[in-house]
């Protein structure tokens, strides 16, 4: 049985280990043990018994702007939707927290899957550039190859 619930800080370890291959390769930006424990409440995992299978956070930019991000399902565990249920997770939440629109910056392989949870895709110029100073100047593919695409959910 799989259950969505929220981490606790003993699921960091874990939960770095799952990342491990897409930060090396600046497929997912690296979070430090510290940065994920800070913003642990805003994390939503995804567990088969104590087994960590997937998770993302539900990042807050401003009072009506979120951001999907760290989004990542095991990948025996891929086309099951776990990813679905995750992303459902983050949009309730959002919702109760008043939040009106969800931003994620996704690769190719991944705006269809966005697409059907009815994310619409955006210029990159209309991301807070408070996502660009704390995020995206991190990414080894910052500002010249950058491939990823800033999709909506409203």
């Amino acid at each position: 049985m799989i259950r969505y619930t929220k981490p606790t800080l003993l699921d960091i370890e874990a939960m770095q280990e799952m990342v491990a291959e897409y930060v090396a390769d600046g497929t997912i930006l690296k979070r430090e043990d510290d940065e994920v424990a800070t913003n642990i409440r805003s994390y939503i995992v995804a567990k088969e018994g104590e087994k960590l299978i997937g998770y993302l956070a539900l990042h807050i930019h401003t009072k009506d702007l979120a951001e999907i991000r760290s989004f990542i399902v095991d990948k025996d565990y891929r086309n099951k939707g776990i990813g679905t249920v995750l992303v459902h997770e983050a949009k309730a939440e959002a919702k109760a927290l008043g939040v009106r629109r969800i931003l994620t910056l996704t690769y190719e392989n991944l705006k269809g899957f966005f697409h059907k949870e009815a994310f619409h895709e955006v210029n990159k110029a209309e991301i807070p550039q408070q996502k660009i100073w704390a995020d995206c100047i991190k990414c080894i593919h910052f500002p010249t190859s950058c491939s990823e695409f800033a999709l909506i959910y409203e």
